[in-house]
C-alpha cells in the first residue's frame, strides 16, 4: 500500500467479480486515473479437490461480491466514484457516492489472508475428517474401504485402519491415493 492511499470496498454483483475487475481497469486506463486508483483486488485463494484421482486446483473468491479498490483519498472523487459506479453489474461503494475507507487493520487482514493463500499454496475445498470412511484408489491396497484414524494436512497424508483378513491394520496413504466414499 502506498503511504496516504487506502482501500475502498465496492460491492458487486457476484460471479462478476473478474469481469468488472476489467472493466474498471480500462476505464482508469482511459480516463488517466492511473496515479489516483493504484491496485483493483479480487480477494481469492487458491483450493483443490481431488476428482478421479487427481488433483485439480481452483480458485475460490474470499469475498463473493466484492472488490477492494486502492485510490489516493484526496484525489478519488465525485467524476471517478460515477464512473466506477456506472460500470455494468457494480451496486456501489460503502458509503455509496461518499466511499469509506476501510480501516487500515481490516485491510491488512483481508490482504494478508490473499497473501497468506499465495504462500501457502492451495487448501483443500472438502477436508477430510477423522472417523470418516474412503475408498483406496491407488497402490497395494486399491479398492479397499477404511476408515480414517489421522489427517496430517501438512504433509497431506492420512493413516487409515483397512480390514485385512477380518483385521484391522493401519495404512499410511497420500491424499491422491483416496477419495471420498460416496
Amino acid at each position: 500500500m502506498i503511504d496516504g492511499n487506502k482501500w475502498y470496498s465496492l460491492r458487486v454483483i457476484s460471479g462478476k467479480e473478474k469481469k468488472i475487475k476489467e472493466r474498471i481497469e480500462q476505464e482508469i486506463q482511459r480516463s488517466g486515473w492511473k496515479d489516483c486508483v493504484t491496485q483493483i483486488l479480487v480477494p481469492t485463494e487458491k483450493v483443490y479437490k481431488i476428482r478421479n484421482g487427481k488433483k485439480v486446483i481452483s480458485e475460490r473468491n474470499i469475498l463473493p461480491g466484492y472488490i477492494l479498490v486502492e485510490a489516493d483519498p484526496k484525489r478519488f472523487s465525485g467524476e471517478m466514484i460515477q464512473a466506477i459506479a456506472n460500470i455494468p453489474n457494480v451496486i456501489h461503494f460503502l458509503g455509496k457516492n461518499n466511499p469509506i475507507p476501510m480501516r487500515e487493520s481490516e485491510a491488512n487482514r483481508m490482504l494478508g489472508r490473499v497473501d497468506d493463500s499465495q504462500d501457502a499454496g492451495e487448501s483443500l475445498i472438502e477436508p477430510y475428517i477423522v472417523g470418516e470412511t474412503i475408498k483406496i484408489i491407488d497402490g497395494p491396497f486399491s479398492d479397499f474401504v477404511g476408515d480414517i484414524q489421522e489427517v496430517n494436512e501438512e504433509k497431506k497424508k492420512l493413516k487409515v485402519i483397512v480390514k485385512i483378513f477380518g483385521r484391522g491394520t493401519e495404512v499410511e496413504l497420500n491424499f491422491m491415493q483416496v477419495e471420498k466414499q460416496t
